[in-house]
């Protein structure tokens, strides 16, 4: 990375156990209003057709309500936006369901159980709900997922000059999967980034690599949840945008290089 990547921040969704929506998260964030202590809360995922919406999956319904409320903050266009989808895995139920069946005597697996169990089924149920035909990026890389969806989103800006909405989420495994894979609750952030800085800008960011240890959260339980849901390594840098305050933040990458992130509000 030769100059940093930058982009301007439109808009901002979030998910976490006790933020349902952005304007909670910033009023935590800025120690306006306490955390509360409760599971996240995940809407019905009403812009999918009926028969979608009966077999939405936790992933379907997080990725759907973050990615949507990023997108109305900047009042963009859901059926034209470009896409970035990034987690540390799929659908953990799904998975765990799956693994059930193949463990007993009928391994006949259901068509909706496979199909929901591919990395990109979130992906897959945007483009249903939004019937957005624009490019749609599927990213991994375990722990290091949100810095990965950083990088290829703002890629994508600075390269196609084009609004992208990165989308990064993670949820939780049950029992025996959650012994190895302890995620505890569902979690997401989006952003909508863009090329140029408009009237609905909230911030202008630049990307670039660091050996620095990366950010972390004063509350305690903000930051078990940081270290904990991969998505919410997310929470220094939102934290800084909550504030409205300049400055730069390091956000976890694939060690030993971490992402500085150079924040200018608007």
């Amino acid at each position: 990375m030769s100059a940093p990547l930058t982009a301007w921040i439109e808009g901002i969704g979030v998910i976490a156990p006790g933020l349902p929506d952005w304007p909670t998260a910033r009023a935590v964030l800025r120690g306006e209003a306490a955390r509360v202590d409760a599971p996240s809360i995940l809407p019905v995922p009403d812009l999918l057709p009926p028969a979608e919406r009966r077999r939405a999956s936790r992933v379907v319904k997080l990725t759907l309500a973050v990615g949507r409320e990023a997108a109305a903050h900047a009042g963009a266009d859901l059926s034209i936006l470009a896409t970035v989808f990034s987690a540390s895995g799929a659908d953990g139920h799904n998975c765990h369901a799956l693994c059930e069946q193949l463990a007993g005597e009928d391994r006949q697996i259901s068509p909706t159980r496979f199909h929901n169990s591919v990395h990109n089924a979130a992906a897959g149920y945007w483009g249903i709900a939004t019937r957005a035909m624009a490019p749609c990026q599927v990213i991994c890389a375990h722990d290091a997922s949100f810095g990965a969806g950083l990088l290829d989103a703002l890629a994508q800006v600075v390269l196609d000059s084009q609004p992208t909405l990165l989308v990064a989420y993670d949820t939780e495994y049950p029992e025996p999967l959650f012994a190895k894979r302890p995620v505890p609750d569902a979690a997401g952030v989006a952003l909508l980034l863009a090329p140029a800085r408009s009237e609905r800008s909230l911030a202008r960011i630049a990307v670039s690599p660091s050996r620095a240890p990366a950010d972390t959260v004063a509350d305690p339980g903000l930051e078990a949840q940081r270290t904990a849901i991969p998505a919410l390594r997310a929470l220094p840098l939102l934290q800084k945008l909550a504030a409205g305050e300049g400055g730069s933040v390091v956000v976890d990458y694939l060690a030993p290089m971490q992402l500085a992130v150079a924040v200018t509000p608007c």
